[in-house]
């Protein structure tokens, strides 16, 4: 790894608890790859893993906090949603990590 982050936070939407992810491109087979990328750089780990036709939906945690990080195949979108209210404060510090707060 060169230091240069590989992703970075495209838009933080507190009221969804969402939190949209810029990062490589990937397709329904390299996913995995690019999402335990990310997972590493944030000091994240994986608590179950779902693939379905075009969505993967990874249940994910950050220091105790629980969110799930989706990754859309036909549209290349990665982002964490908040499972409840108290996440918020833990997406804004993953944000600020990712270069946007």
């Amino acid at each position: 790894m060169t230091g240069i982050p590989l992703y970075g936070c495209r838009h933080m939407d507190h009221a969804a608890r969402l939190l949209e992810i810029d990062g490589p491109d990937f397709d329904y087979d390299n996913f995995a790859v690019v999402a335990e990328t990310l997972l590493q750089q944030l000091g994240m780990t994986v608590v179950e893993k779902e693939a379905n036709a075009d969505l993967h939906v990874w249940l994910v945690d950050f220091e105790g906090c629980r969110m799930l990080l989706k990754g859309e195949h036909y549209s290349g979108q990665m982002w964490l949603e908040g499972l409840d209210s108290e996440a918020e404060e833990t997406m804004r510090f993953l944000a600020g990590l990712l270069g946007k707060g």
